[in-house]
């Protein structure tokens, strides 16, 4: 790992995807627009899976919506690592969203901890 890496995700909800989300908390949506913790949904699985990968943990995380974004609209997440920080195994990143025109729909950071950053930079 080392600053200026990333990684990056483009997925689609479908409108199933939205009532079982809905479903999860007891309330049905009934808009299309989609439900915020979705796409932080897409950042969880950049950092647990891309980047830093398997062993990562969450600390912290900050979003900021600045546009809505719909069912069927086609998202990319993407997380850069800005920071490393070896001697606490911190990586911290910035985290966008973007649609398919390129709008910027969410930015944010996230702190990950991870077991080695030393093991896995390179």
């Amino acid at each position: 790992m080392k600053v200026g890496d990333f990684a990056e995700v483009t997925r689609r909800f479908s409108p199933d995807d939205v009532a079982a989300y809905g479903a999860l908390g007891g309330a049905p949506t009934v808009s299309d627009e989609l439900p915020e913790p979705l796409i932080c949904a897409l950042f969880s699985y950049l950092l647990g899976v891309k980047l830093p990968g398997v062993g990562t943990n969450y600390l912290k995380q900050e979003c900021d919506y600045l546009a809505s974004a719909h069912v069927e609209d086609a998202l990319t997440a993407r997380v850069e690592i800005t920071r490393l920080r070896p001697d606490k195994n911190l990586v911290d990143l910035a985290t966008t969203c973007r649609n398919a025109a390129g709008d910027l729909l969410c930015s944010g950071r996230a702190l990950v901890y991870v077991g080695d950053v030393d093991a896995q930079a390179g």
